[in-house]
């Protein structure tokens, strides 16, 4: 089975990167989890024929939450009810009204995230054109095309993206980030606030993804941040 790398810069100025554990508010992970990552990956490209596996995660702003308050409603309009009826009929009332049934959801997010995803592809089946896949990635990245618009965590927090060559070098926390990396639209990070992402953080046990053939089991891994980085995601997977 042959693997492909690549590398892609995702920011914004929120994410939430929830916590089963938490029920009723959403309190995100300190940073992104692999699943999230592999979702703005595949966003860009995707084909049947090839697999995405996160392989890394650099985190290039300081980790920072805030309080996030958001109205929604309670209820769903029930698919095989009201929904199946009308379309079979061709008329009926699926109508909810917000003002009805507002609730108010709160939220612990992050702010103002930025990161480099490390990713290869496996491919699973016709032949292996690592090439056309690895050309069609660069140029959907650098072009701004995606499938569906990413998100970071949830579909209200925005992702924005743009291609990195694999070549390029990422700054320790101790350096300094290239220009075209810290000014507007990108978060403006201090480079005395980048210093805290040195030395080492355990996280604790963090979703690497969900398996959706079995019954949709959550699987977890060992997430440690080292300088800013969490490497070798996939080899800590299988440790877990």
């Amino acid at each position: 089975m042959a693997q492909h790398g690549v590398r892609l810069r995702v920011w914004g100025p929120t994410a939430c990167f929830a916590r089963p554990e938490m029920k009723v508010e959403a309190v995100s992970y300190d940073v992104m989890t692999p699943s999230a990552a592999r979702g703005i990956v595949e966003a860009i490209y995707w084909k049947p024929e090839i697999r995405w596996v996160i392989t890394a995660i650099h985190v290039l702003s300081p980790i920072r939450f805030m309080s996030l308050r958001t109205n929604g409603v309670a209820s769903k309009i029930p698919a095989k009810g009201a929904v199946g009826s009308a379309m079979k009929k061709g008329s009926g009332a699926i109508a909810l009204y917000a003002d009805e049934d507002r609730q108010q959801f709160a939220a612990q997010v992050l702010r103002d995230v930025h990161y480099i995803i490390e990713a290869r592809f496996e491919t699973l089946s016709g032949s292996d054109n690592a090439g056309k896949h690895l050309g069609m990635f660069q140029r959907r990245a650098d072009s701004g095309q995606c499938f569906h618009r990413p998100y970071l965590g949830r579909r209200e927090h925005e992702a924005f993206f743009a291609w990195v060559d694999p070549e390029t070098t990422v700054p320790a926390p101790s350096e300094p980030l290239p220009a075209d990396w810290t000014t507007e639209p990108y978060p403006v990070i201090a480079q005395a606030d980048r210093a805290s992402l040195s030395g080492e953080r355990d996280l604790g046990y963090m979703l690497w993804d969900i398996d959706h053939p079995s019954d949709r089991t959550p699987h977890f891994f060992k997430a440690v941040l080292r300088d800013g980085v969490i490497r070798d995601i996939d080899q800590e997977r299988r440790l877990a």
